[in-house]
């Protein structure tokens, strides 16, 4: 199994957050996000990563980890029960909407609405929800220096007791150096 991957890219942190979690070895191959491969643009027409490729090509993160946790069901990050499945799904597609353009924003020095957006954020809603957040909490807190609001600092920090988090945060931490 193979992972197209960037370091710096919170979607490339959630296919390896929950491979992680899974227990799923795989061969990370790392994309260069300033000089993207022709090559990439054949597995991915828009040319973005993760790209998750085990003789199945699966693009975009939130389709990677709805396919791991089917094809690999016995570590299950999704609740057991079908409220909290789709409330779990409900979170990651309110996220996305919600978090990533302002986080992307604030980045590049653009107007954004990060701090307030982040207030918004339930807390611990499930492990597959919080896989979805937590690239970018991480990444907002250490690198652009924004203060999460207490109850998202809590989780983040009970999270990070997990091995597949912790290594994300000390990714990010070298990152902010």
């Amino acid at each position: 199994m193979k992972l197209y991957d960037a370091a710096r890219c919170p979607y490339c942190a959630r296919a390896r957050i929950a491979l992680a979690e899974k227990g799923i070895a795989y061969e990370p191959i790392p994309i260069d996000l300033d000089e993207r491969p022709q090559w990439l643009y054949e597995l991915n027409p828009i040319g973005k990563v993760p790209i998750l490729d085990d003789g199945f090509v699966v693009p975009e993160s939130a389709v990677i980890m709805e396919y791991l946790e089917e094809a690999y069901p016995a570590t299950p990050l999704l609740p057991a029960d079908l409220e909290g499945r789709a409330r779990a799904r409900l979170a990651l597609l309110r996220f996305d909407d919600l978090l990533g353009d302002d986080y992307y924003a604030m980045r590049s020095g653009r107007p954004n609405e990060l701090e307030r957006r982040l207030a918004e954020l339930p807390a611990g809603e499930s492990l597959f929800a919080d896989i979805a957040y937590l690239p970018w909490l991480m990444r907002a807190r250490d690198i652009l220096e924004v203060a999460l609001p207490a109850p998202l600092e809590a989780r983040l920090e009970a999270l990070c007791e997990r091995p597949a988090i912790a290594a994300e945060l000390e990714l990010v931490r070298q990152m902010a150096r």
